[in-house]
């Protein structure tokens, strides 16, 4: 265990101290690895979690996780307090037992967990109505809903009193506010999230412990191309997409004793897009 767990005095570094999980951090241009970047930076001990066998199965392609840690260890030497540290763990977290496992692993690392940034998601294979199967059903909630309730059941399971208050922040898709055709699947385990953002967190304030969820809109993680990408574009004010840390800002956020006063909320994040 670092220095100083459960110490938050330094305006710098408001995470000082504390120990996080931030799941789906594979990829240097995703959501998660700016979430990491912004956690290492304020100051925490991070646990990173990859699984680079889904991207390689998805159009965008894997990216080289070692790339990926070394980014995240230049953070940590150059931004991070004294004592903070980096670990990473590849899971499919699809498989029973593994976000326990997950969960398990950052504890023997830091003696608990004080931030749990659940980012990772199933993408594909999806379909509209005529195309869904059983399998891509329970594939979607088994990865982007069950393993997530899982984690955050685990986290929780290991705080101990004595520790920070926990921080815990889930991520939606921005399904509540239009219809995301093609993706049945993923917008109904997504939708599982932002409807149970309320009931888990209520379960957790007695405990000390905050859970909001994060839409973060679209961000550019270069899914789209061409068309594609130029038509969300013109959906936003001045034509341009979010970057994954604009929502990480807010995410990061959330993780602080700032936001210690925020619990139960599903957040958008979108920068002004509009849908119509």
């Amino acid at each position: 265990m670092g220095p100083g767990f459960g110490e938050n005095d330094s305006p710098r570094w408001p995470l000082r101290g504390r120990a996080a999980i931030v799941t789906g951090a594979s990829r240097r241009a995703g959501i998660g690895y700016a979430v990491a970047r912004r956690l290492l930076g304020m100051g925490a001990s991070v646990v990173v979690h990859h699984h680079a066998g889904h991207d390689a199965t998805q159009r965008w392609g894997a990216d080289d996780v070692g790339a990926v840690l070394d980014g995240l260890r230049e953070v940590l030497r150059v931004e991070g307090p004294p004592g903070a540290r980096l670990v990473d763990v590849g899971s499919d977290l699809a498989v029973l037992g593994a976000p326990e496992a997950l969960v398990a692993a950052a504890v023997a690392e830091f003696n608990g967990v004080d931030v749990l940034v659940a980012n990772h998601a199933r993408s594909a294979p999806d379909g509209g109505l005529g195309d869904l199967t059983a399998e891509v059903l329970d594939g979607h909630w088994a990865v982007d809903a069950r393993s997530v309730i899982l984690l955050v059941q685990a986290v929780a399971g290991a705080h101990t009193p004595g520790r920070a208050p926990a921080r815990m922040v889930l991520l939606t898709s921005g399904q509540q506010k239009g219809p995301m055709p093609g993706e049945i699947a993923y917008v109904a385990a997504k939708a599982a999230l932002a409807g149970v953002t309320a009931t888990l967190a209520d379960e957790l304030a007695d405990r000390g412990i905050t859970l909001n969820t994060a839409n973060p809109g679209p961000v550019d993680t270069g899914y789209a191309t061409g068309a594609a990408h130029a038509a969300v574009a013109a959906r936003f004010p001045g034509g341009q997409w979010g970057e994954p840390d604009d929502p990480a800002r807010l995410i990061a956020w959330l993780c602080t004793d700032d936001a210690r006063w925020v619990t139960g909320q599903v957040i958008d994040s979108e920068g002004g897009f509009r849908r119509h």
